[in-house]
C-alpha cells in the first residue's frame, strides 16, 4: 500500500465545479471554522455538517457529497464505523478522516474503514486544503504533520540499528508502494524469503500490517516519505 505525502499548496484537483464537502465532527467550532475557510475557496463548497454518526450517514445518502470530512469520535459514536457505512452506500464518495490521534495504527484502522487520506486536526488550514485537494479513492493520503514531533536523532538511530540492511532495504521500498513480489524480484530473493523479512519487520516495529509498517518508518524518520524519496 503506497503512502501519499500532502505536498502543501499543490493540487490535484482539475474539475471546473467545486467539490462538494460534508463535514461530520461533533466539535461545532471545528466544523463552523473549516466550512467558513472551504467557503472562501473557489474549489470547495461545504454542502453541509452532521454532528452525529447517525445523522451523517442520513445526510450523506440525502446530499450525496464528493468528499467527507470525518471525525474518528463523534461522543459515544465511531466515526469510523461512519465512515464504512457511508463508502457502502456511496462507493465513490471520498472519506478524509480528522483526528487528534496521531499513532499509525489509527490511519490502518481509517484505510480499512474506507478512508482515502487521514489528517491530525492539529495540523494548518493550508495543510488540510491540501489533503482535501489531494485525496483519491485507491489510495491513501497522509498529511505531513503526522510526521512531525517523532524520533529524535539517538532514538532513531536506535530504531534503524534494530534493522538488518537487508530489512532496511525491503521497508524502503515498501514505502515506494512496492509489493512483496516486486520487492522480491528487485532484491533477487524469493517472495518467501521476502515475506519473511516483512513478517521481521513487523515484529521489531511492533506493527501488524504493512501500511502501518511503512507509517511508523516515516513518522520514525527510518525512511523518508514518499515526497522525499
Amino acid at each position: 500500500m503506497t503512502v501519499a505525502v500532502a505536498q502543501t499548496g499543490v493540487s490535484d484537483r482539475t474539475a471546473h465545479s467545486p467539490s462538494r464537502v460534508m463535514i461530520v465532527d461533533d466539535h461545532h467550532a471545528f466544523a463552523d471554522l473549516l466550512a467558513l475557510a472551504l467557503g472562501a475557496e473557489d474549489d470547495f463548497d461545504c454542502v453541509g455538517t452532521a454532528g452525529s454518526a447517525t445523522l451523517a450517514v442520513e445526510l450523506a445518502t440525502r446530499i450525496r457529497p464528493d468528499i467527507v470530512v470525518m471525525d474518528i469520535q463523534l461522543g459515544a459514536e465511531s466515526g469510523l464505523t461512519a465512515a464504512r457505512r457511508i463508502r457502502d452506500v456511496l462507493p465513490e464518495v471520498i472519506i478524509v478522516v480528522v483526528s487528534a490521534h496521531r499513532d499509525p495504527s489509527w490511519v490502518v484502522k481509517a484505510k480499512q474503514c474506507g478512508a482515502s487520506a487521514f489528517a491530525p486536526k492539529s495540523g494548518s488550514l493550508r495543510e488540510m486544503l491540501s489533503v482535501l485537494r489531494g485525496a483519491r479513492n485507491g489510495a491513501m493520503l497522509v498529511a505531513p504533520s503526522l510526521f512531525q514531533g517523532g524520533a529524535g536523532p539517538v532514538q532513531q538511530r536506535e530504531w534503524t540499528e534494530q534493522l538488518t540492511g537487508r530489512e532496511l532495504e525491503v521497508l524502503v521500498l515498501l514505502g515506494k508502494g512496492c509489493a512483496p513480489s516486486e520487492i522480491a524480484k528487485i532484491l533477487d530473493i524469493r517472495v518467501t524469503t521476502c515475506r519473511g523479512y516483512l513478517k521481521t519487520l513487523h515484529a521489531k516495529l511492533r506493527v501488524h500490517t504493512q501500511l502501518e509498517a511503512v507509517v511508523k518508518a516515516q513518522r520514525l524518520g527510518i525512511i523518508g516519505t514518499s515526497d522525499e524519496s
